[in-house]
């Protein structure tokens, strides 16, 4: 029964191949969004910090983002 799943009549190849390559294009495009955010994330922070510390309060108080980048960063360092 899994063998005939598997082969799917002999189409098998064909059908799990291209779930393969859909699948790996997939974690790519997540791998390297997630590589983009991450570098972007970082950018904004250092701009953050160089926020005199009105300027700063002031974008944290409008932007729920920048509240949630530097929550995050002051978690990791």
């Amino acid at each position: 029964m899994i063998a005939e799943f598997i082969l799917m009549n002999g189409y098998g190849l064909y059908v799990w191949s291209s779930f393969s390559v859909v699948l790996i294009s997939c974690v790519a495009l997540y791998l390297r969004t997630k590589k983009t955010l991450k570098k972007y994330e970082n950018d904004f922070l250092i701009e953050l910090q160089n926020l005199s510390a009105k300027e700063k309060n002031k974008v944290l108080e409008n932007s729920k983002v920048a509240q949630h980048i530097l929550a995050a960063n002051t978690k990791i360092n």
